[in-house]
């Protein structure tokens, strides 16, 4: 895959992929909307999706891909744990932007059953959990896409902190157009294109993932603070490569991997 339209930046098609150098120098400066045009329609058309937790500001850039194309894939990786709110607000969003493929990724029944078949793995293995309920449907579901778009935003602290906009990762570049976008900024596009809150966020919700992992956030404390609260944790694990994922799982679940996968 190659960038296909040389009007934005005079790149040429000579190489299988694009250079990250070269796409950082063309469109590095870009964010919002302006970079999701280019990458949507010229970089990566047909080949680029986007991932969304339907959280408490997911539906910012939901909104923005929905303007550039309301067609472009959109994962939400479902561990079958999220707030009742958050399935009611996946369906009320995805009507309201005019979403027309939004695919609901869940975790594979048999590896379930095989390592976590009382559902509370949560409790004692919480990265092993997320490896099975996240990072290996998310896996399987991206291969088709030679990008994808991710939500995440250097003000939310920790590894996002010097998060650039675009990245290369795995074999797959990623695209980040909220990466220096600021909680005023997130507001102001709430406020200007009337966009429908996640219901938590009112109950003091300010990162919202899955109901065994989440609490509300309490004064003063950052926007991440809840989720995974009394732990170390501060990433399910899809961002931060298979390599360091696969690192920080349980052996456990990484042998279930092997295995399933043989």
């Amino acid at each position: 895959m190659t960038p296909t339209n040389a009007k934005h930046s005079g790149l040429e098609r000579t190489s299988p992929t694009p250079d990250l150098d070269a796409l950082r120098r063309a469109y590095g400066h870009l964010d919002g909307k302006a970079l999701l045009e280019v990458m949507i329609r010229d970089v990566f058309p047909g080949r680029i999706a986007l991932s969304s937790s339907f959280g408490a500001e997911a539906v910012v850039l939901l909104d923005l891909v929905a303007q550039v194309d309301p067609a472009t894939p959109v994962l939400v990786i479902d561990t079958l744990k999220l707030f009742p709110e958050t399935y009611a607000y996946i369906e009320m969003v995805t009507k309201r932007l005019g979403l027309t493929d939004v695919r609901r990724l869940k975790p594979d029944a048999a590896r379930l059953r095989r390592w976590d078949p009382d559902g509370n793995l949560w409790e004692t293995e919480p990265d092993s959990c997320c490896h099975i309920r996240k990072v290996v449907p998310l896996d399987a579901a991206l291969p088709e896409f030679d990008a994808w778009i991710t939500g995440r935003k250097r003000f939310h602290g920790g590894q996002r902190s010097d998060l650039p906009v675009i990245e290369f990762m795995d074999g797959q570049f990623k695209i980040n157009p909220l990466a220096p976008w600021s909680q005023a900024e997130i507001d102001a596009a709430f406020a200007e294109r009337d966009l429908p809150a996640h219901p938590l966020v009112a109950e003091g919700y300010l990162s919202i993932g899955c109901q065994t992992c989440t609490r509300r956030v309490v004064g003063g404390e950052e926007v991440r603070a809840g989720r995974w609260a009394g732990s170390s944790k501060n990433e399910c694990g899809i961002h931060l490569g298979r390599e360091q994922a696969a690192a920080v799982s349980s052996p456990q679940s990484q042998i279930g991997q092997r295995q399933d996968n043989r």
